[in-house]
This record gives C-alpha cells, structure tokens and sequence, in this order.
C-alpha cells in the first residue's frame, strides 16, 4: 500500500474527519488486515490564511512547498491537500514541487461529469465561491458552475470562519444554507450543489440537501484510497 501525505490544519476539523476516513474506510475494504500509513504535515492555519487574505500567493506557495517537500522526503506517494481553499496556488504546488499531488477540483468535477450534470452549484470560502481555481476543470468540460448571489456567499464565508471552522454546527445555519440552496434551485436552475469547502459536510450531507449534494472530501478521500492501494 502506498503511503499517503496530507498537508493539514487548514482547517483542523477537516484534517480529523480525513484522517478517521481514511483509517476507515482502508481497514474496511481490507477486512481488517490493513490500515494506511498517513504522514499528516500541518501548517498553521492562521498564517496561511493571513497569505489567503493579503492575496499573498508567493507567500503561501512558498510555504506548501516545504511541506509538500517534507512529505515526500517521509516517503509519502499519494499527496494532497486537505482544503480546497488552498488550491488557490494548486497549479504552482506542482510546477515547483514536480509533484502528482491529488487535486481535490479535478476528482470533484469528474464525479459530476460521471453523473450527467450539466449545471452545478458551489458552495465554499468566499475566495473558492469568487475565483476560478474550482471552476476551471468544470468549464473544460462544459459544465455551468453557478454561485451563490454576494450576499449570500459573505453570508456563507462568516458561518465558515467563524462556526465550522471550530467545529460548531447551529441548526439555524443548517437552515440558512438550505434557503440559499432551495433559491439557486428556483432561480439558477442547479442539479446539484458541490460542498467546496471541506468543513461544509460538517453540515450539510445527502440527507439534508435539497439538490444532489457533492463532499468534495468524501470524493476525494475515495480517489485517496484508490491510488494508495492500486
């Protein structure tokens, strides 16, 4: 089994939930013979979101790159990111790196592909929601990606920083964000909605959602799993 290598902390919570998964979900398809070798290199958080928000891409860059360097230096194959937040410079961890790190966007869009839709809605991080760096895989392959209106994305923003992001699930977010997602299913004409945010599971899930709901981490720790095991 290949080792896997995590960058981390970016939020905490979400680091846990992958770990626990990854743990898992292995030692279940292996009938409890095997349980993956994880490398978790964590970063502080509070810095690479002061890189996020200063618009400071050289800065944080430089800063994923020793620790993606580390966990290759440790022997992890499978590297990924665990914040899709952070493939703001995804394209440039790999230019400098040399590395096939996992990208949480490309598996994401393949799942949706694979089911048929052709009009998605993205939920995450006021920068995931407003820049292009979830979008652009979707737009190759003729996908509408549709975001939340700008009130509505700050609105979604706050409740990450300051609710998920520590771990703190209210009832009446829950409802907040099924509003806004019930409205871009009226107005927009979604199929389906992706939780580009990796504490957004915390939340919502297919059993809350009012559209086809996509975890971009539970897609992403299958493909995780895939590849340490191939």
């Amino acid at each position: 089994m290949r080792k896997i290598g995590l960058v981390g902390g970016t939020g905490p919570e979400s680091t846990v939930m992958y770990y626990k998964k990854l743990n898992e979900e292995i030692d279940r398809l292996t009938a409890e013979k095997a349980m993956p070798d994880i490398a978790i290199e964590s970063v502080d958080f509070r810095r690479a979101w002061n890189y996020v928000t200063q618009d400071d891409r050289a800065a944080l860059t430089d800063y994923f790159v020793e620790k993606i360097q580390a966990l290759a230096a440790g022997r992890a194959e499978v590297i990924s990111l665990t914040a899709v937040t952070m493939h703001l410079v995804f394209d440039d961890l790999v230019q400098r790196t040399n590395l096939p790190l996992v990208s949480i966007p490309k598996v994401v869009c393949d799942e949706v592909v694979s089911k048929g839709i052709r009009k998605i809605g993205l939920l995450g991080t006021v920068f995931t929601m407003e820049q292009d760096y979830m979008k652009k895989d979707f737009l190759s392959a003729g996908v509408e990606v549709i975001v939340p209106k700008e009130e509505e994305r700050s609105l979604i923003g706050q409740r990450i920083y300051e609710e998920l992001e520590k771990g703190i699930v209210k009832e009446s977010t829950l409802q907040e964000l099924q509003a806004i997602i019930e409205r871009m299913k009226r107005e927009d004409g979604i199929e389906g909605v992706i939780l580009g945010c990796t504490e957004l599971p915390l939340i919502l899930n297919s059993g809350n959602c009012p559209v086809s709901c996509f975890d971009a981490v539970e897609i992403h720790i299958r493909k995780l799993i895939e590849l340490s095991m191939e």
